[in-house]
């Protein structure tokens, strides 16, 4: 064992104090350090802090001052509004059905039960020459009275010996015809409905002011299913149709609407349920419907109806002549430079076709087949025209005078030794004994 002298005790113990104090003081100094590095990092945390945050308010103020500048630019370049009014919109309403579905639902639901179907039979010879009722045609039509007042096609009840009316709720009822125009293919029968049953109707509407493109919708009885109705638009207006051979219809309307056998007779409708015409042919090379089909504009049928319900007859003018189709024999045969127009074979003495000019024939042929020869007179005025209407052939010459009355003047252009003449002619009123009924067309 080691022993140390009390001097060396001391002296180590002070040794170790020092040491001891050394170490605190270096803890204490680093300690304190460690802690000003820290401010220090915080304070320069902050100031860049402080930093982005004044960059962004003031890019953010150049922003607004920017998009203040180009605001007041654009007040300044945009036309001055004194005051703007909000458009009105339509209330909708939750419905499964689109606009024009509605439309359709409408027209349908106010028209339909006023669409009957017409069906005819006519008389026919059996195998043993005997006569006998056959199945004629069907078609369709508009009840436009309630006292039971029908307008169809002439075509429809062609022949017929009984005419059945049926109505949307299967009852059926004998129609009579009231009156027939050939000339615009319209006609009017009647049924007589209970005292108890009230009729639905169609009314007239307006077809002067119709439009290629109008929407248009059609209700019939095609192929013997009743009250279809299809829809379409108008494609054509004031198309002349020929639909046989002394008729020629004009200012038909030509629709898209499907139009099929059984169709002819029924109502052509505007968006309101309003007639504006009469659906009357298809042109097809099948028959079936090709996207052709025409009517008779009401402005028509409503001039036709009226006369055919109060005279059962329409109160046509007419140029009270014996007509003649010309032809080229007739030419040949006659020395004329002309084939085409209507020869006046005779004028009806007093009337005012006479007073107004024209002149009939003077020589006097046998015209037509040996075994049914017909007596025309050569010489006459040939008509070439009436009014801004070409005729050439007995189909124009009716078709131009379809919408005159009595008492109306037009102007009648006539072929004369062999130069053309207007006459200012006034028309005569139709009567039985009128000669206007049909023109020779067989050769010499």
């Amino acid at each position: 064992m080691k022993l140390y002298t009390r001097s060396q005790l001391i002296k180590s113990s002070l040794t170790g104090a020092a040491f001891g104090i050394a170490i605190a003081l270096i803890s204490v100094v680093a300690i304190s350090l460690s802690h000003k590095k820290s401010d220090s990092l915080e304070n320069i945390a902050a100031e860049e802090k402080n930093e982005i945050t004044s960059s962004q308010t003031t890019e953010n103020e150049n922003t607004v001052a920017v998009n203040s500048a180009q605001n007041s630019a654009a007040e300044t370049a945009r036309p001055q509004i004194i005051e703007e009014k909000a458009i009105p919109v339509a209330k909708t309403y939750d419905s499964p059905y689109t606009q024009d579905e509605q439309q359709n639902i409408s027209v349908y639901e106010k028209c339909n039960e006023a669409v009957v179907n017409i069906t005819t039979q006519v008389m026919g010879i059996n195998w043993f020459l005997e006569p006998v009722v056959q199945e004629g045609g069907s078609g369709s039509g508009s009840i436009i009275d309630k006292r039971g007042y029908v307008v169809t096609n002439v075509h429809v009840i062609s022949n017929a010996s009984k005419i059945n009316i049926s109505l949307y709720d299967g009852t059926s009822y004998e129609g009579t015809v009231i009156g027939k125009d050939v000339e615009s293919d319209i006609a009017v029968i009647k049924f007589n409905p209970p005292d108890n049953v009230t009729l639905k109707t169609i009314d007239f509407g307006d077809s002067n002011n119709l439009k290629v493109g109008q929407k248009v919708i059609a209700i019939g009885n095609p192929f013997a299913l009743e009250r279809t109705m299809t829809t379409g638009i108008i494609s054509g207006l004031g198309r002349p149709i020929q639909e046989s051979t002394n008729v020629i219809i004009r200012n038909m309307i030509q629709t898209d609407a499907a139009i099929n056998p059984g169709n002819s007779g029924g109502p052509l409708l505007d968006t309101n349920g309003k007639m504006v015409g009469i659906n009357t042919m298809i042109i097809s090379n099948s028959g079936s419907s090709a996207g052709v089909g025409f009517a008779v504009p009401v402005s028509t049928a409503r001039r036709v109806v009226d006369d055919l319900i109060k005279y059962r007859k329409v109160n046509r003018g007419v140029l009270k002549i014996a007509p003649v189709q010309m032809t080229a024999s007739i030419a040949r045969y006659a020395g004329l430079s002309i084939s085409t127009g209507i020869l006046v074979s005779e004028v009806e003495r007093g009337s005012s076709t006479e007073k107004s000019g024209i002149l009939g024939g003077t020589e006097q042929v046998q015209y037509g087949s040996r075994f049914n020869p017909t007596t025309i007179y050569l010489g006459g005025d040939i008509i070439t025209g009436i009014d801004n209407i070409t005729v050439r052939t007995y189909a124009d010459y009716t078709s131009a005078l379809e919408s005159k009355r009595p008492g109306d003047t037009v102007t009648v252009t006539v072929y004369r030794n062999g130069e053309y003449k207007k006459l200012r002619v006034t028309l005569d009123g139709k009567d039985s004994s009128n000669t206007n009924s049909n023109a020779a067309s067989s050769t010499l």
